[in-house]
């Protein structure tokens, strides 16, 4: 079985000792009582779409935490919108949401601003009580739970059924956030 995991971005991460470290994968990624504050990398995205697709760009920008710049009107037909929006949120699927909602007709471009802070947190992945650091992820707080209860109910289908109970979980740090089992084999009494 393969899996495939989301692409990470690099992380700044300052320990309680003051020592600044760069995170490039959750197995880098300092335990939660050993850090003191985290940073993620922003870009200035510039967006050119057709006036009647502005409330659906505005809509996918604010849902990736996104933060309104200004807005330009290049011609009747033509907007210019500035945001400010984490890296982490356009590396994964922004580009075809953008497409998708503006028809095919939205341009799209980004220049690195830096790092900024945020309430970035890692969510380990625990099978049978063990954690799986390859199935780790880095993600903004507020998204940690949808993207943890996805992760543990795609590996429930993919995981096949033992002689016993399978436990998949999702935690940050020592609390659990989402949990799935995979039912053990029952005894064929038939055969």
């Amino acid at each position: 079985v393969v899996l495939v995991t989301a692409p990470n971005v690099a992380y700044r991460v300052r320990a309680v000792d003051g020592e600044w470290i760069e995170v490039h994968n959750p197995a880098q990624m300092p335990d939660a009582g050993s850090i003191g504050e985290t940073e993620e990398p922003y870009v200035r995205a510039s967006i050119i779409c057709p006036s009647d697709h502005v409330g659906a760009v505005m809509e996918l920008n604010q849902e990736r935490r996104g933060t309104f710049g200004h807005m330009e009107y290049l011609s009747p037909e033509r907007v210019q919108l500035i945001y400010d929006l984490p890296l982490a949120e356009i590396v994964l699927d922004y580009y075809d949401q953008l497409k998708s909602r503006t028809r095919g007709y939205a341009s799209f471009d980004y220049e690195l601003l830096g790092f900024r802070p945020g309430q970035v947190v890692k969510v380990d992945v625990l099978l049978a009580g063990e954690r799986v650091d390859s199935l780790s992820l880095i993600t903004h707080r507020d998204n940690a739970y949808r993207q943890g209860k996805a992760l543990v109910e795609a590996l429930r289908e993919r995981i096949p059924r033992q002689m016993f109970e399978v436990a998949i979980q999702a935690a940050i740090g020592s609390r659990v956030i989402a949990r799935e089992t995979v039912k053990a084999k029952r005894k064929d009494v038939l055969a």
